[in-house]
């Protein structure tokens, strides 16, 4: 299926705030104390956020979810959360990534040319091309709600779960080639901007950070449009043959 190696090379990507989802189990019946999700909510940061998420459905109880702008400051929220919600709750899973922008079809396009006049994607004229049209993307006001997204507003119900890409015998993402990857993400985004102004979908990229490639962070007003997002999303070829999912984390923003 594929041509050469130069075809089945990786998307170029931009990245963003560092994310990190603190899962917590209550030590007791009573749950873990509102002054406690409280102090939670107020762990300062010079840029990024924090929510805390309370459970519904799971054998766990409240997410925290922190978004920061480097390593050392996610470290430093994760330990003053620690800090807060001390005994009354024990760490029952994290997950850390950084928010995405995959550029697929900038990278298809880029390598195609590279091919077109004898060159190979990786080249001094794709790398000039690369960089200049990256931080052309970097500074749209699309992929900078991607990178550094807002707290978002009137939507108090969150989701998040972790996903990956198959990689087996006849069902291997990373065997594809980048046209035909671009392609099936391309018609992925257009089944998630349907959903624009109900769900905003923050994406951020694990792949050297987790065991997870991909965690996927959704807000609503409506609870019951995680489902109908998540059913049409998975009839898109890309998750129908090549997506694998982790457990689901769905609750309401503590406060809100």
């Amino acid at each position: 299926m594929t041509t050469g190696k130069s075809a089945v090379h990786p998307p170029e990507t931009l990245e963003g705030w560092y994310a990190l989802h603190q899962i917590f189990r209550a030590g007791r019946a009573a749950g873990i104390p509102d002054e406690i999700l409280s102090s939670v909510k107020s762990v300062p940061a010079k840029s990024g956020w924090t929510v805390a998420v309370k459970l519904v459905g799971s054998s766990s109880d409240v997410m925290v979810i922190h978004f920061r702008e480097g390593l050392d400051a996610i470290g430093e929220a994760q330990s003053e959360t620690l800090a807060h919600i001390g005994e009354t709750a024990r760490a029952e899973y994290s997950f850390l990534s950084v928010t995405e922008a995959g550029l697929y079809r900038l990278t298809a396009q880029l390598a195609n040319e590279a091919t077109a006049r004898g060159g190979k994607a990786g080249d001094d004229i794709y790398l000039a091309a690369l960089e200049e049209k990256s931080m052309a993307e970097r500074e749209s006001a699309h992929v900078r709600k991607r990178l550094y997204p807002e707290i978002p507003a009137s939507k108090p119900y969150v989701c998040f779960y972790p996903m990956s890409k198959r990689r087996d015998a006849g069902q291997n993402w990373y065997t594809l080639s980048l046209d035909e990857r671009s392609e099936l993400m391309r018609a992925h985004g257009t089944t998630g901007r349907k959903y624009a102004g109900k769900v905003q979908q923050i994406i951020s990229g694990a792949i050297g950070l987790d065991a997870w490639e991909w965690g996927v962070t959704l807000f609503a007003a409506d609870p019951l449009d995680f489902k109908r997002l998540v059913t049409e999303m998975r009839f898109d070829e890309v998750s129908a043959k090549y997506a694998e999912f982790g457990d689901f984390y769905v609750g309401r923003v503590f406060g809100s």
